[in-house]
C-alpha cells in the first residue's frame, strides 16, 4: 500500500464513528449519508487489510487494531489540520482558558500539559481544575473557553465524547464485605456525579448504605478506600496499589460507564482543542498513568 492510497476523508469518517459509537451519528458529524460513511469504513479496512470495528446488530466496538489506528489517525489529522491552518490563516487566539476535571489530574494532566506546551510554546494557558459540575457552570458563564470533564454515560449534555470506561466498585485489597450490614461508602461531597451514581445504584436493588468518609477530592477518596474505611465507585483507570475491584459475587449492583467529554470544541478554539484531545486520548488508550 502506498501512503497516497489512504484518503484523509477515510480517517475523518473512522474517527467520527469511533467517537460517536454509531454510523448514524458519525454521518451527521462528517456531513455525509450513513451509507457513505459505511462505505468509507469498508474502503479503509480494505486498504489497511484489517478490521477496525467489531459489528453486531446491537453493538459497535473498536478492534485492537482499530484502537491502535485511532491513536495514529488522530496524530495524522492533527498535523494535517495544522498544515492547512498555517496555509490558510495564522492562529489569532493567544490565550486558552482551560478547565479539566480533577478526576483526570492525577493520571494524565502533567504529561498532557508538558506535551501541549511543546506544541504551543507561546500560548498563555489559564488552567482551572475542579469538579465537572463546577467547570461546566463556569463554561456556561463564559469564564472558560474549553472544558474536558467526566460525566455519566448517556447523559443528555453538550459536548463531544472522547473516551469511555466502566465504573467499578473498589475497596482495599484486604477489605471484606459484610452482607448483612449497610454498605459503607467513601464519597466526595455533593455535587458529585460518582456519589449520585453510587446512591442510585444501591437504591435500585434496595441495598442500605451509610457514609463512611466524605472527601473533598479524588486523592482523599483513594486514600480512604486504601485504608479500608469503605468502598467507592471509580473508573478502572483510578485503581491504585492497595485497592481491588470487587467481584460480582459480592452482591453489589452493576454500575454504568463514565465518559470524558470535551465542551467548547468550536471554530475559534478548534486548532487548540484537537491536539489536546489527541494527546489525552493517546495517554488514556495506552494506559499511561494507570497502576
Amino acid at each position: 500500500m502506498q501512503s497516497g492510497d489512504l484518503d484523509i476523508d477515510l480517517l475523518r469518517a473512522f474517527i467520527a464513528v469511533a467517537e460517536t459509537g454509531s454510523f448514524t451519528a458519525a454521518a451527521e458529524v462528517v456531513a455525509r449519508s450513513q451509507s457513505a460513511v459505511s462505505q468509507k469504513i469498508l474502503r479503509l479496512e480494505e486498504i489497511l487489510g484489517m478490521r477496525v470495528f467489531e459489528r453486531t446488530s446491537r453493538s459497535l466496538a473498536l478492534t485492537a487494531e482499530g484502537e491502535r489506528l485511532l491513536v495514529g489517525a488522530r496524530k495524522m489529522l492533527l498535523h494535517f489540520d495544522a498544515f492547512m491552518r498555517d496555509i490558510k490563516a495564522p492562529v489569532t487566539l493567544n490565550t486558552l482558558r482551560l478547565g479539566i476535571s480533577e478526576n483526570l489530574v492525577p493520571t494524565q494532566l502533567p504529561r498532557l500539559l508538558s506535551r501541549f506546551r511543546k506544541l504551543y510554546p507561546d500560548l498563555e494557558l489559564e488552567l482551572t481544575t475542579g469538579l465537572s459540575h463546577d467547570l461546566l457552570a463556569e463554561h456556561e458563564a463564559g469564564l472558560l473557553d474549553v472544558v474536558i470533564a467526566k460525566r455519566k454515560m448517556g447523559a443528555a449534555q453538550r459536548g463531544r465524547v472522547i473516551w469511555r470506561e466502566p465504573l467499578m466498585w473498589m475497596a482495599a485489597s484486604d477489605y471484606e464485605m459484610e452482607a448483612l450490614r449497610p454498605v459503607r461508602l467513601v464519597m466526595m461531597r455533593p455535587p458529585c456525579g460518582y456519589r449520585a451514581i453510587m446512591i442510585e445504584a444501591l437504591g435500585s436493588v434496595q441495598r442500605e448504605w451509610s457514609s463512611a468518609c466524605l472527601a473533598s477530592n479524588l486523592g482523599g477518596v483513594q486514600a480512604a478506600v486504601s485504608a479500608g474505611l469503605g468502598i467507592t465507585a471509580l473508573g478502572t483507570s483510578f485503581l491504585q496499589e492497595g485497592m481491588r475491584i470487587l467481584e460480582p459475587s459480592e452482591k453489589l449492583p452493576t454500575l454504568p460507564s463514565t465518559e470524558v467529554a470535551v465542551i467548547g470544541d468550536e471554530p475559534r478554539t478548534q486548532h487548540l482543542v484537537q491536539p489536546l484531545v489527541a494527546l489525552l486520548t493517546e495517554g488514556l488508550m495506552s494506559g499511561a498513568g494507570l497502576t
